[in-house]
């Protein structure tokens, strides 16, 4: 059986007059209210010592910690089978305490004579192995503390993390010695030695003492369990012999065990066992046990929204409003339809935004594969002009090249021939003999004709190879083609973060948006000194600001992380950080100005009659049918609405302009810098609808502000402020910059 703790008595010494009371948090742990808060375990009247340490029994071993006979305690803890095995056969049958591991020489984990033993620096003695295989749990629930610091089991004494646990050799020597004697500790006549093992696989019976009332008969082990005709397998009894067990009737949460109704009969008539807090079957346990004290859930803090035991209730939560289990449930489950319902709302709201992002990317996969298409097609033909550029220029150049080449090639071979004939007539004029004057004069006269043939001016080297403009030409094909490249990326990126695809084909949609048919338009583009005249003052009203945010007279508010001690008001937000202005809006125009100091900011406007009490994902700023706002989340602007967010493209500007238009039914937002009016973007239903299934598609944000955002003006409308981060700060305007720097300095 998994428990905490136990009285340890071998299964056929158990009075059934005093049943054994488990180790739990509540009764037997040192130092816990109504327990024993000695040094040591204290021992009952004809039973074994108590022991407490809080992972005994719970190894699933079923050994020494198992009241109720038949246990195997197939145990569902995390450490469950990592302590290790001892024979019930190494048990000497002499004396009680003796060497069966219940005395001052036993391992108040396993219940057995120390094997290994370690002494901790508080004085108790455990085994090596157990405390190794107890300890890695330490921060799971087990014998942990705070930071991780690692607990004795005993008396809850925290020791460092990295403590070093030695073997014990003098006490190892000791245990020896009395293995070897079999004498048993304490004064008093030792017993008679043990008999010689038996190769029976049982052990040896101990002795009853004259003083222990007879044993109580072992309930019948029930017959081999039937398969479950339900599906899922049932909880099984923790105390049937394996293989044999019955589905349990309840859970013990104390003794971290489920039981059938045979073996629940010790709940029912022990005294000390009455008090276990029983459950339906459960099959993790564990998980209804607080991991820190390993005392059963038992209170819900409202305050922090967590179940806890009687030991937070008494420390971290002293305080809050806390209630039981039970009250709490029945109080949630009141409200468990209203919170289906609003799920079913989510998750019609995510199915129809599924449904469109699913269009929208098949749009978006369809576009980029024609465009890719298109792009290649493109890029083809540019190489092929590319390509057939190339080869003319190459053959121009081999054109040009065959005929310089063979011009320059003839005047060689005639000049090499006209050389020739001047050295062979030298040479034959050299060979004529003095007396022979006929000769002489012959051949004199033939090398001054060729002489003469060779007087006349050649062609020479050409003054300029036409065919070396060729690479000009290409190099100035090249720079036409690399700036026409890089203009049109930057053309291409610009197009890109200034309006893609999507809202092209939404162009339509957009435009009827903006209704320029309608009369009482505020001018996008006007001066800030024609929007002053629709200035309205905004204080803010400290009956509707939420604890977190701190107001500096009725312009400034500061989220911060101490609450404030604020008087009860039914008009005070209580699960967002927002804050509304004095005073309800209901017909004419309005124009104010807020300073974003610090941290994500929304500004807008929510209706007077909206509940304050809403939970943070329906009450906050644009997250329902009921408020709209513009949001700097740190990064760059986006507007709000029913849920819906659309981004802006438009950088921070730290001045944001709000222009409420009760007759055109509008909202504006503006950027304010240095006296200039930018549009953010201006929130209104189209009057026409005509959009097209595709325009309505690609763009939700617009269709939603056709179907609900005319409503918000049958209502009276109140400025409405929420600082989502713990750094926010704003300021209602116009400021100065002195003003701003006083606020950060606070």
């Amino acid at each position: 059986m998994r428990g905490a703790g136990g009285v340890h008595s071998p299964p056929p010494r158990l009075p059934p007059s005093v049943p054994p009371s488990p180790w739990t948090g509540r009764h037997g742990r040192p130092g816990a209210p109504g327990g024993h808060t000695g040094p040591g375990p204290r021992a009952q009247p004809g039973l074994g010592p108590v022991s407490r340490a809080p992972g005994a029994g719970r190894a699933g071993d079923g050994r020494g910690l198992d009241p109720w006979p038949g246990s195997r305690g197939r145990g569902r803890s995390a450490r469950a089978g990592a302590l290790p095995g001892r024979e019930q056969s190494r048990r000497r049958p002499g004396g009680r305490g003796a060497m069966d591991g219940s005395g001052p020489f036993g391992c108040p984990i396993c219940l057995e004579p120390l094997r290994e033993p370690v002494t901790l620096p508080c004085g108790h003695n455990f085994c090596l192995a157990c405390l190794g295989a107890l300890w890695p749990h330490r921060g799971a629930g087990g014998t942990g503390g705070p930071g991780g610091a690692a607990r004795c089991p005993l008396c809850q004494e925290p020791f460092p993390d990295g403590l070093q646990l030695r073997k014990n050799h003098t006490l190892s020597e000791l245990l020896q010695l009395r293995q070897g004697s079999g004498s048993a500790p304490g004064p008093g006549p030792a017993p008679a030695p043990a008999p010689a093992p038996a190769p029976a696989p049982a052990p040896a019976p101990e002795p009853t003492p004259p003083s222990a009332p007879p044993s109580a008969p072992e309930p019948s082990a029930p017959c081999a369990p039937e398969p479950w005709p339900g599906g899922e397998e049932p909880v099984r009894c923790d105390a049937c012999p394996e293989g044999a067990a019955l589905p349990a009737a309840l859970s013990c949460l104390s003794c971290l065990a489920s039981f059938c109704p045979a073996h629940l009969g010790p709940h029912d008539r022990s005294p000390a066992l009455r008090g276990h807090r029983l459950v339906p079957p459960l099959r993790r346990l564990e998980e209804s046990l607080c991991p820190r004290h390993l005392r059963p859930l038992e209170r819900y803090c409202r305050a922090e929204r967590v179940c806890l035991c009687e030991a937070c209730a008494a420390q971290e939560h002293r305080g809050h409003e806390l209630v039981p289990l039970e009250q709490e449930r029945a109080l949630q489950e009141a409200d468990q339809s209203k919170v289906l319902s609003a799920v079913e709302d989510r998750m019609d709201e995510l199915g129809a935004g599924i449904a469109l992002s699913r269009r929208t990317v098949a749009l978006i996969k369809s576009a980029a594969l024609a465009e890719r298409e298109k792009v290649s097609r493109l890029f083809t033909e540019a190489a092929a002009i590319l390509q057939g550029f190339q080869t003319e220029v190459l053959g121009f150049i081999e054109e040009g090249e065959a005929t310089m080449l063979g011009r320059s090639q003839g005047d060689l071979r005639r000049q090499e021939e006209q050389r020739s004939r001047l050295s062979r007539a030298r040479h034959n004029l050299s060979q004529v003999p003095e007396a022979d004057s006929v000769s002489f004069l012959q051949e004199l006269l033939a090398l001054r004709l060729a002489l003469e043939e060779g007087c006349g001016p050649g062609p020479g080297p050409p003054r300029e190879l036409s065919f070396t403009k060729s690479s000009q030409a290409v190099r100035a094909v090249r720079d036409v083609l690399a700036a026409a490249c890089a203009s049109q990326w930057e053309q291409l990126r610009g197009l890109g973060g200034d309006e893609d695809e999507l809202q092209k084909l939404g162009t339509e949609a957009d435009a009827e948006s903006q209704d320029p048919d309608s009369t009482n338009n505020v001018e996008s583009e006007a001066p800030r000194d024609y929007f002053l005249k629709f200035a309205y003052i905004v204080d803010l009203d400290s009956d509707t600001a939420d604890k977190y945010l701190q107001l500096f007279g009725t312009k400034g508010v500061k989220r911060v992380l101490c609450p404030i001690n604020y008087p009860e008001s039914p008009t005070r937000f209580t699960h967002c950080e927002q804050v509304l202005g004095e005073g309800a809006l209901d017909r004419g125009t309005y124009y104010w100005e807020v300073e974003i100091i610090d941290g994500w900011v929304s500004v807008g406007v929510m209706a007077e009659d909206f509940s304050p009490q809403e939970p943070y994902d329906r009450g906050r700023l644009g997250r329902n049918a009921h408020s709209c706002c513009l949001q700097w989340n740190g990064r760059s602007f986006s507007v709000w609405f029913h849920g819906l967010e659309a981004p802006l493209p438009q950088p921070f500007s730290p001045t944001v302009g709000i222009c409420l238009e009760y007759a055109d039914r509008a909202l504006a937002f503006y950027a304010v810098r240095d006296g200039k009016m930018n549009l953010l973007r201006r929130l209104k239903a189209s009057r026409a609808r005509r959009s097209s299934t595709l325009a309505s598609s690609i763009d939700p944000f617009q269709s939603r502000l056709d179907g609900h955002f005319a409503g918000l003006f049958t209502r009276r409308l109140k400025p409405a402020f929420f600082l989502e981060s713990v750094d926010a700060h704003l300021q209602i305007g116009p400021l100065k910059k002195s003003c701003i720097s006083v606020l950060k300095r606070r």
